[in-house]
C-alpha cells in the first residue's frame, strides 16, 4: 500500500519528538489519513470490506509499533545529549559552602571568660528578670539612692525589672555561699538608651573576689594582668578615682586611646585614654546584706563587653553588632 510505505518513510526520517507527535496525528489521529481510509469502507463493495479492514488495522498496528520504536528511541538519544550537557566536570573549582561563625559579641566574652577562668575565676550566672532588692538595694542603691538615675530601668512592676548590670549575681552567690569567692558573671543586661555607643539590651562580665586580707593591690594585679592579656603586654593603663555605690573606694580603668596613641583625638575627646572597666573595693555594707562577717574584704570590677569589643576591632557605632549586616559580620 502507499500510504504504508509512505508512513513508515516519513517515521524513520522523524528528528524529534515534535515530529513524531506530528506523524502520529497525520497517521493515526481522529482525522489523520489511517482514520480516512478506514471511514471509506462503507464505499467499497461488501466482498470488500473484510480484506481491506483487516490491511487498515495491521497497517495501524504497524504504524503505532514503529511510532513507538523511533519516539524511544528519540528519547534516548535526547536523554544522552542531556547527561553529555549537564555532566560535572569534577576539575573545576568547587562553590565554596558559606560557613557560619561566631558573632563578635561571642568571641569577646569568651576571650574574657577564658582570661579569668585562667586565674581561677568561676563562672556564675543569673536571671535577666530581677527584683528590684537584688538589683539595686542589696547593692546599696535603695529606692531613694540618686545612683538610681544612672541606671534607666525597664519595669515590670514596682519589685520586677530588666537588670540593668549583671551585679545581682554577685549578691546571689555571696547569699548562697561562704568565702572565699572567686566569681565572674558574663550575661546580658538591659537600660532604656539607645545611640551610637548605646543599645537597649548589651553584655556584661562583672567579676567578684571575697576572702580575708583581700586589698586595692589585688585588685590592681588581676585587672593590670587581664588588660595586658586581652589588649597586649605593651598597653598603658591607668587607675583613676571614681564612684560606684558599692564599691568603696572605686576607680575606672584607662588604657592609652589604640586609635591616636594618647596623642588626643575625635574617640578619645582629646584626652588620650579610653574608658574600659569600672572597679573598687566591695563597700562593707554589701558584705552586712549578705551576713559576711567584718574580717572578709573583696573587690569587684565590670565592663560592657560592646565597648571592648569596639574598641579592640576600632567600631564606632555599637548598633553595627545588632544589625545582622553580613558584610560586617563576616569580617570577624
Amino acid at each position: 500500500m502507499a500510504l504504508k510505505e509512505e508512513a513508515l518513510r516519513a517515521i524513520s526520517q522523524a528528528k524529534d519528538r515534535e515530529e513524531i507527535k506530528g506523524l502520529r496525528i497525520r497517521y493515526l489521529g481522529r482525522k489523520g489519513e489511517l482514520t480516512r481510509l478506514l471511514r471509506g469502507l462503507k464505499d467499497l463493495p461488501l466482498e470488500e470490506r473484510p480484506r481491506i479492514g483487516a490491511l487498515a488495522n495491521e497497517l495501524r498496528s504497524l504504524l503505532e509499533e514503529e511510532i513507538g520504536r523511533v519516539e524511544g528511541e528519540i528519547e534516548a538519544k535526547e536523554r544522552e545529549e542531556a547527561i553529555r550537557r549537564e555532566r560535572i566536570d569534577v576539575s573545576l573549582p568547587g562553590v565554596p559552602v558559606p560557613r557560619g561563625r561566631l558573632h563578635p559579641i561571642t568571641q569577646v566574652t569568651e576571650e574574657i571568660v577564658d582570661i579569668f577562668t585562667s586565674m581561677g575565676f568561676q563562672v556564675a550566672e543569673g536571671p535577666e528578670v530581677e527584683r528590684d532588692y537584688y538589683n539595686f538595694e542589696a547593692l546599696n542603691i535603695p529606692k531613694d539612692h540618686p545612683a538610681r538615675d544612672m541606671h534607666d530601668t525597664f519595669y515590670f512592676s514596682e519589685d520586677l525589672l530588666l537588670r540593668t548590670h549583671t551585679s545581682p549575681v554577685q549578691i546571689r552567690v555571696m547569699e548562697s555561699s561562704s568565702p572565699p569567692v572567686k566569681i565572674i558573671a558574663p550575661g546580658a543586661v538591659y537600660r532604656r538608651d539607645s545611640d551610637i555607643s548605646h543599645t537597649p539590651m548589651f553584655h556584661q562580665v562583672e567579676g567578684l573576689v571575697v576572702d580575708e586580707g583581700i586589698s586595692l593591690s589585688h585588685l590592681k594585679g588581676t585587672l593590670s594582668l587581664f588588660v595586658h592579656l586581652f589588649f597586649g603586654e605593651d598597653t598603658p593603663l591607668r587607675f583613676r578615682p571614681s564612684y560606684f555605690p558599692f564599691t568603696e573606694p572605686s576607680a575606672e580603668v584607662d588604657i592609652r586611646c589604640v586609635i591616636c596613641q594618647g596623642r588626643g583625638c575625635r574617640v578619645c575627646g582629646g584626652g588620650g585614654w579610653l574608658e574600659i572597666l569600672g572597679c573598687g573595693m566591695v563597700d562593707p555594707e554589701v558584705f552586712r546584706m549578705v551576713g559576711y562577717p567584718e574580717r572578709y574584704t573583696g573587690f569587684a570590677f565590670g565592663m560592657g563587653v560592646e565597648r571592648m569589643a569596639m574598641i579592640r576591632y576600632r567600631i564606632n557605632d555599637i548598633r553595627l553588632f545588632f544589625q545582622n549586616d553580613l558584610r560586617f559580620l563576616e569580617q570577624f
